[in-house]
Parts: C-alpha cells; sequence; structure tokens
C-alpha cells in the first residue's frame, strides 16, 4: 500500500509535465517555422532555421549550475524553495516563453521581420522552465519513488513526454480544416498554447 500511495503521488505530476512537453517539444517544429521567416543575420553570417534551437543545450549547460548555485539559494532566503515549487515556476516560464514567440508572431503577422534574437530570447526563459520542470520532475520522480519502484516511476517521466506530443498532434489534426487551412493561424496558435499553459499552470499550484 505504501509503495502503491508513492505511486499515486508521483503520478500526479504526470498530466503538468505532459502540457509542459506539448509546449517545449514544439522548438523543433512550430519555432522552426517562425524562424525561417525571421532576420537570422548573426556574427557575419545567415543561419539556418533549424539551427537556431541549438541554443538550448547550450543554454541548460549554463543554467543548471546557475540555478542550483545562484538563483535557488536566493530565492531560498525569501521563500521555502521546494522541488514541487521548483516544478510549478518553471511551469510559467514556458508561458512567457510563448507569449515571447507569440508577440514574435504578430510582428510576422504585420508583414514585418524581426531579428531571430527574439526567439533566443524565448530560448533562454524556455530552458529555464526546463531546468525547473524536466529536472525537477526527472530528480524529484526517482528520489521518492520507492526502489522497488524506480524504473516504473521513471517510465512514467518518459510517458509524461508521450503525452505531450500526442496532445500537440490532437491539436493540430483538430485545427485543420478539410479545404487546407487551419483554425488557428499566426500567432493565434502560440496564445492557444499559452492559454492551455495557464490553465495547467495555475491547477499546479496547489501541489
Amino acid at each position: 500500500p505504501a509503495h502503491l500511495k508513492a505511486l499515486g503521488n508521483l503520478l500526479i505530476l504526470v498530466p503538468f509535465a505532459a502540457m509542459f512537453w506539448a509546449l517545449w517539444q514544439q522548438n523543433f517544429s512550430s519555432w522552426v517555422l517562425q524562424a525561417d521567416k525571421l532576420d537570422r543575420h548573426m556574427f557575419g553570417r545567415e543561419w539556418l532555421p533549424a539551427q537556431i534551437q541549438t541554443v538550448n543545450p547550450l543554454f541548460v549547460l549554463c543554467m543548471l549550475p546557475l540555478t542550483a548555485y545562484v538563483l535557488y539559494p536566493a530565492l531560498s532566503k525569501f521563500v521555502k524553495v521546494t522541488p514541487l515549487r521548483k516544478f510549478g515556476a518553471g511551469l510559467f516560464m514556458v508561458i512567457f516563453a510563448f507569449l515571447i514567440v507569440g508577440w514574435i508572431q504578430t510582428r510576422l503577422d504585420a508583414g514585418e521581420k524581426p531579428h531571430v534574437i527574439w526567439q533566443i530570447a524565448a530560448f533562454v526563459v524556455l530552458t529555464l522552465g526546463e531546468v525547473m520542470v524536466s529536472v525537477t520532475h526527472l530528480e524529484f520522480a526517482y528520489t521518492q519513488a520507492p526502489n522497488k519502484l524506480k524504473s516504473l516511476v521513471m517510465c512514467t517521466y518518459l510517458g509524461s513526454i508521450a503525452l505531450g506530443n500526442v496532445f500537440t498532434a490532437q491539436v493540430n489534426h483538430f485545427i485543420q480544416n478539410p479545404d487546407g487551412t487551419v483554425k488557428l493561424q499566426g500567432a493565434a496558435y502560440f496564445f492557444f498554447f499559452v492559454k492551455v499553459m495557464l490553465v495547467t499552470a495555475i491547477f499546479a499550484v496547489p501541489l
């Protein structure tokens, strides 16, 4: 019974983590499509749209020690920093990241051509959310799971990634019209996910 209770407590995080991955994974898709329309001239060359996302692993390497040794200790002077609070804060960071790309898209929809540095700024915020949600979820799940259930708990972590991809795929299928147009065009697509994530983050606050 104790093992099942521990597993149940960890499974509560899965739907929230799934929604995080539904948004995060879009840096491989909708963000790349957006980058194709941006001014990508940096450091004396024009970067390919798919190359912009390579900043994410670089930011991860920087933010892991930054959050562990600077941000969390600083915040702990004012509030109690717990894994669940870090997890919840990360959900809100993803909202801010999508607000940035949504704002970029509004400028594109208006016929402007913003510089890709704005999307890189969104990657900074997205990566911070990734460190708070993904790393914390993985660490929390592994440390809280009973020894006999650690492998199963790791499956639930991977399952949240799969569920996030399924959600995005279903949304993309639903918004397709028979004539080839889509119900959510331009910035409306990004702001739809902002609203979904906002609801998710609010429900995660009591965790």
